[in-house]
């Protein structure tokens, strides 16, 4: 049996959990703590927070919110959202957080991902890359929740991240995220064989066949998802959920093996 883990991607936003269709329409969803208290409940291997204004506002990661959430978090915790320094990274870090994400600041100032990478260890910095085709059909990578495009084409700058010291990659197709549209395989195969570090396949998942595409066909070592973990149905009806693990054992790890 081959355990991937499956992950769900929570956006925060004023404090509160939201979630967005192609980075756009923040739709309101819940208390993140109450979110973080049935996911403990249902078991979940691990649990990724990204604060979706704190860059753009130019904020300082909200430690008060963060810390709230790692006293209830019984998991292993990500979070990323407004990270500049290494200062920030350690206050994070003393928090309770296993692993810090970096965007934005990868790309400005990518010796911050080497710093951190050697003194907190490659496996605790992450860095989460969004990508959406341009007007060619070319992959192009974006900082700065998608506003922002990054010069270099998509495999160089994947490559000078691993290179910098990137433990591991969220992959999010910035086309996909919350379409219900399933991933980017394409995309997930182009990235998972230009770089030897694990690739979270981020954006579009609807079920578990979705997360079999990506691990089998597009090459994720893991999965993650936010849509489908807040949603009951494509309907957008709101309900915090995740496959039991009996589930996941016989629906996904039994069939990737």
């Amino acid at each position: 049996m081959n355990r991937i883990r499956v992950i769900p991607v929570l956006l925060l936003k004023n404090g509160g959990l939201v979630k967005t269709i192609k980075f756009k329409k923040p739709n309101y969803i819940g208390d993140p703590i109450n979110a973080v208290k049935i996911f403990n409940e249902k078991e979940v291997d691990e649990l990724v927070f990204l604060d979706i204004e704190a860059t753009k506002l130019h904020n300082e990661p909200n430690y008060k919110i963060i810390e709230e959430i790692a006293s209830e978090c019984f998991m292993p915790l990500a979070y990323g959202g407004g990270i500049k320094n290494i200062d920030q990274i350690k206050k994070i870090f003393n928090i309770g957080v296993e692993k810090i994400i970096i965007n934005s600041v990868g790309y400005k100032n990518p010796d911050l991902i080497t710093k951190a990478a050697n003194i907190f260890g490659n496996q605790s910095i992450v860095v989460s890359v969004d990508v959406k085709k341009d007007f060619f059909g070319k992959y192009r990578c974006f900082s700065n929740s998608g506003k922002t495009k990054v010069r270099q084409n998509m495999h160089d700058y994947l490559k000078m991240l691993e290179n910098r010291g990137a433990g591991e990659l969220i992959l999010t197709s910035i086309e996909k995220e919350g379409t219900f549209g399933g991933y980017d395989i394409d995309l997930l195969k182009k990235v998972s064989h230009a770089v030897n570090i694990p690739v979270v396949a981020n954006g579009g998942a609807k079920n578990i066949d979705d997360f079999i595409n990506a691990v089998i066909n597009g090459g994720a070592s893991a999965v993650a998802a936010g849509s489908m973990f807040v949603y009951k149905s494509t309907n957008k009806g709101v309900l915090i959920n995740y496959p039991s693990q009996n589930e996941l054992i016989e629906k996904l790890f039994n069939k990737i093996s």
